[in-house]
């Protein structure tokens, strides 16, 4: 029971680090999630394929007469609220890849944004101008698509991957919300996890780049943006383990196009957060529920708030090694 436990959990963490949009840059978003790799961030599961239905809910503002650049316009004192689910299916090939698993992911995200603004502006403190605007949507996003290579060695894991934010999702310029980002993006990072199990400890740290397109329909590029976490986690038995965890954002470089209205716009922010998880078996089918509730800090152009991902991931099948 314990290897099947330990196999949907390792699941759950892997699909997490390919799944989620977050936050930063243009509208205050990005398609990276940040806090996504807690723990086992570079562990593979077994061969097979996995399906996981994530809910993440998060509340945040840029008060204090800040402007923020979204959907071609400027807006002032902005507070936004998002809750959105995206299914994530993993496969984890049966051969080895360089010596080590790979894995290929697809995302699809679907949900509720709402956004308002003290006022907003068609330029910079010119042009059309309205005061107390809100506006929200449920829509579909853009899917994302995703792929890793892990390797072990006794009780330390490394991986390698990347994920492809593909531009078809509802989009809609000139609207202050939005699911989908309307721009190609590109995220690589490397993982590395301690994870003993004769002590249940597991330390794990991720890190990594978000390379962006331009968005066609504002003309804004936004700038490459660097991600850190960490994670220290305690599994007390197979079936609960608990942690702390946090993660630091810093853009590297800054924003341009006709749309940077505001020059580079360079953001960063940090947080810190806990997670829950419990294992239970349904028949014969272990499935996996975690939770995590970050508290952002520290934040320069873009939102500071909280976040709460919540996840529960389930093996469809898994395949069986060959005997020897």
């Amino acid at each position: 029971m314990f290897h099947h436990v330990r196999t949907a959990s390792v699941a759950g963490l892997v699909i997490a680090v390919l799944s989620y949009p977050a936050h930063s840059a243009e509208n205050g978003v990005g398609f990276y999630l940040l806090g996504s790799k807690g723990q086992g961030a570079a562990i593979m599961p077994p061969s097979g394929v996995y399906f996981q239905k994530p809910f993440y809910y998060y509340s945040g503002d840029l008060g204090g007469g800040k402007e923020l650049p979204t959907g071609g316009k400027l807006a002032v004192d902005v507070r936004g609220d998002s809750f959105f689910t995206a299914p994530t299916v993993l496969w984890v090939a049966p051969e080895e890849i360089l010596g080590g698993k790979l894995g290929l992911s697809a995302t699809a995200p679907i949900g509720w944004v709402k956004t308002s603004a003290g006022v907003t502006f068609d330029g910079p403190l010119l042009g059309h101008r309205e005061a107390s605007v809100s506006d929200q949507v449920f829509t579909y996003g853009d899917p994302i698509v995703g792929g890793m290579l892990g390797w072990e060695s006794g009780n330390l894991h490394y991986q390698l991957g990347t994920s492809v934010n593909v531009p078809i999702g509802d989009y809609q310029k000139n609207e202050l919300a939005n699911l989908a980002f309307h721009r190609w993006g590109v995220d690589v990072y490397g993982a590395v996890t301690y994870f003993d199990p004769s002590t249940g400890w597991d330390f794990s740290t991720a890190a990594g780049f978000t390379f962006n397109g331009e968005n066609p329909a504002t003309d804004y590029r936004t700038g490459t943006e660097f991600h850190l976490e960490g994670a220290i986690t305690k599994y007390f038995n197979p079936q609960f383990s608990a942690g702390i965890l946090g993660y630091y954002y810093h853009q590297v470089t800054g924003d341009s196009g006709d749309g940077a209205t505001l020059g580079d716009f360079k953001g960063q922010v940090a947080a810190l957060g806990a997670s829950v998880g419990y294992t239970f078996v349904l028949g014969e089918t272990p499935v996996v529920t975690q939770l995590k509730v970050f508290h952002e800090f520290a934040a320069v152009n873009r939102a500071e708030g909280n976040a709460i991902l919540a996840t529960i991931t389930i093996p469809l099948s898994i395949t069986k090694p060959a005997m020897p």
